[in-house]
């Protein structure tokens, strides 16, 4: 956690759940809400399940862990007001749940960050990340329509004698 910092928060939003194609671990995909960053950040599988189930709108028959914690925090009046990735450090991200209790008191609550988002998701809660774990982990990845429309320039300007043995 980043205590004593002030740091410049960006909206992100959740893409999904993935499984990272060379390691065949899962990870969680934010975007950048007003930009082409993403931000991938790596996950167990019990909470990549919990993310994708709440994504995919399926209910489980009894509550899991995080329902049950969306669950307790509501029976006590304490509001999710929203996530923050804010930092990270040796390849390890570091999250806060912001929230706000009976009397309207902000509560700042150390978390990992698949927790963190799987309540965020549960809650429908903002989440944000640091600048700064943008800036270190974060990725720009072009759509497939600009790499097709790369790919048919390519082609626009190439002729046979392009491929010639020289």
């Amino acid at each position: 956690m980043t205590k004593g910092k002030n740091y410049n928060l960006i909206k992100m939003s959740l893409e999904g759940v993935r499984v990272e194609f060379s390691s065949q671990k899962p990870i969680i995909l934010l975007k950048e809400e007003k930009g082409d960053r993403y931000l991938p950040i790596w996950v167990g599988a019990f909470e990549a399940s919990a993310i994708a189930l709440e994504l995919s709108h399926i209910k489980t028959p009894r509550p899991m862990t995080h329902d049950l914690i969306v669950n307790i925090l509501r029976t006590l009046n304490t509001s999710i007001e929203n996530i923050e990735i804010t930092d990270i450090r040796d390849n390890t991200f570091y999250a806060i749940i912001n929230m706000k209790d009976v009397n309207k008191r902000l509560l700042r609550i150390d978390s990992r960050p698949s927790d963190a988002i799987a309540i965020a998701v549960r809650n429908k809660c903002d989440i944000f990340a640091a600048e700064h774990v943008l800036e270190s982990a974060g990725l720009r990845i072009q759509s497939i329509d600009d790499e097709i429309e790369k790919f048919r320039e390519f082609l626009d300007h190439i002729s046979p004698e392009d491929f010639k043995e020289k």
